[in-house]
């Protein structure tokens, strides 16, 4: 089971956090903090920077937190507040599959994540070496509780007809 629980760590988190990196710094042919800031403005996120930049953040950290199994709960709640972000202002009118522009990779990370939260990182883990046991279902609501509010914080402060940028909200 650990090994499995490490499996699935290594993927999600990397994965997520390379995707933190594409929108940081460009790396993996990603746009970069200027590019996706441009695209963050267009969602409705002024200052676009400013948000492309703790998107970036919360997907790189929590997804490096998550591949090396620290803070367990606290990397889910990272991965799923940007995921919840990204299917509603993104993907969700596109529909279910990928193919489409849809939400199911933004989903199943986001909810593997999550499981992570619930079932913990496994012995295999920077939080097992630390004797930190954080899962459980306390731990994965709590997760979940805090993924929510975050993305829904984010979400709050969108505009829904993008006003013009100015140079000062850049």
């Amino acid at each position: 089971m650990d090994i499995g629980l490490l499996l699935l760590r290594l993927i999600v988190g990397l994965t997520t956090a390379a995707h933190g990196t594409q929108k940081l710094f460009g790396w993996f042919g990603g746009p970069g903090l200027d590019a996706t800031g441009q695209f963050f403005v267009m969602l409705g996120f002024p200052p676009g920077q400013r948000h492309a930049l703790m998107a970036g953040l919360a997907e790189t950290v929590g997804g490096l937190l998550l591949a090396l199994g620290l803070f367990t709960p606290f990397a889910a709640a990272l991965i799923l507040s940007v995921m919840i972000v990204a299917v509603v202002t993104v993907h969700l009118k596109k529909g279910f599959f990928i193919s489409n522009g849809g939400y199911e990779y933004n989903l199943v990370l986001g909810i593997a994540a999550l499981a992570l939260a619930f079932t913990g990182p496994g012995s295999i883990s920077l939080d097992a070496l630390f004797g930190r046991y954080l899962s459980g279902t306390i731990w994965g609501v709590l997760a979940l509780v805090v993924g929510g509010i975050g993305a829904v914080m984010l979400l709050s402060q969108r505009r829904t007809a993008p006003a013009q940028q100015s140079a000062a909200d850049r």
